[in-house]
């Protein structure tokens, strides 16, 4: 009888993005639930699973809310009886951690991707850590998606030396490096929709744009690029959050659908990303930064903070620059030397295609993933 295993994240969107090439492979052995905060099942289609469970695991969770959730997860579990599950998102993980250890899964598996109190102080930061160490706690195995993060984990005290895994080189996914492949008919298709040359010289930045993100700092750095030269532009590639629209009008430089392009979500990155010349990821914090490899699988400069989970998305002066986290200063003389140096630009773009498809494409992390399933539930 096969085993059945349950992958748990608070969006949909999560287990979509991240985990469809590992579904894939792990399906040739397991049999796969999800459970997730979504009203249509639709959202899953083409997903190697056998079922979806809706549970409101929000976001900014009332202790109401995650009560209801912890109850109905119990339920599932109880009724499923599922193997393993895995744990993703910081909410679900608490959610997940409490309900199957009540109900006694027998493999309780969290992944760390990313920590919410990375920039936060005094007594906010030591309630979010006591609620990592908790979770620690209530599950048999963990997992970080990339060394730096583990490494940071261990320092903060969350976790022990030894005591959690990285699959493969790290990323929790890889990347698709077919779709992720540079093609000059489809960079020429995504530069005549947003109406842009060829010898305009474009930063992109893909993701939540918010401030998290760094995307303050890459609104400075290009406003003061923008005023030293002309052909030059910046396409931000997603949701919008919070007041950035507004923020946006303090800049004289940056004119909205001229020098800044809003492309908005999208669910082909693959071609999205190839429009740009450049790609930009100062955030704040990351677990592993795919965006980066993403883009850089796509043969573009990266340009990353030296935020502790961004370590290993790219190698500082061989696929790409390195600015200071909240500096956008440092972000600014990066995108300058980028800006005036193409030969750079080509070289730092084919070093870490190369590294991708050596390091982090989707075959070698979907076989990673099976076999630790493999060795954990055989």
């Amino acid at each position: 009888m096969r085993k059945k295993i349950c992958f748990i994240a608070s969006a949909p969107t999560g287990i979509v993005s991240f985990h469809r090439t590992n579904f894939e492979k792990i399906s040739e052995e397991f049999d796969i639930y999800v459970i997730a905060n979504f009203t249509d099942k639709s959202v899953f289609v083409g997903l190697n699973i056998k079922d979806a469970y809706p549970v409101n695991i929000a976001r900014r969770p009332t202790i109401f809310e995650n009560i209801k959730a912890i109850s109905a997860m119990y339920k599932i579990f109880k009724e499923q009886q599922f193997d393993c599950f895995v744990s993703m998102s910081s909410n679900a993980s608490i959610i997940a951690s409490i309900a199957g250890f009540l109900a006694k899964v027998p493999h309780r598996i969290r992944i760390f991707t990313g920590q919410i109190w990375a920039n936060m102080h005094g007594w906010k930061r030591c309630f979010f850590k006591m609620i990592d160490k908790t979770t620690v706690a209530l599950n048999t195995e963990l997992l970080a998606d990339g060394k730096p993060q583990l490494q940071y984990l261990v320092k903060n005290g969350i976790l022990k030396e030894g005591q959690a895994t990285v699959l493969a080189n790290g990323s929790i996914c890889g990347v698709d490096i077919e779709k992720f492949k540079p093609a000059s008919n489809i960079r020429d298709m995504e530069r005549r929709k947003i109406n842009v040359s060829e010898e305009v010289v474009v930063f992109s930045f893909m993701g939540r744009v918010n401030r998290d993100k760094g995307t303050f700092e890459l609104l400075e750095a290009a406003n003061r690029l923008f005023a030293e030269v002309n052909d030059a532009a910046l396409v931000l590639i997603g949701n919008m959050e919070g007041l950035m629209t507004d923020v946006l009008n303090h800049y004289p430089n940056l004119q909205v659908g001229k020098n800044v392009i809003l492309y908005g979500f999208t669910q082909e990155p693959y071609h999205a990303l190839q429009l740009a010349d450049v790609f930009c990821l100062p955030s704040y914090r990351e677990g592993f930064g795919m965006s980066a490899i993403e883009a850089a699988s796509l043969a573009l400069p990266v340009i990353c903070s030296d935020a502790y989970g961004l370590q290993d998305s790219f190698v500082p002066n061989h696929t790409g620059l390195q600015c200071k986290v909240a500096d956008a200063s440092s972000l600014y003389h990066c995108m300058r030397e980028l800006y005036f140096d193409k030969t750079l630009r080509t070289t730092y773009g084919s070093n870490g295609r190369n590294r991708v498809v050596e390091k982090f494409n989707k075959e070698l992390v979907s076989t990673a993933w099976l076999k630790y399933m493999h060795d954990l539930l055989a």
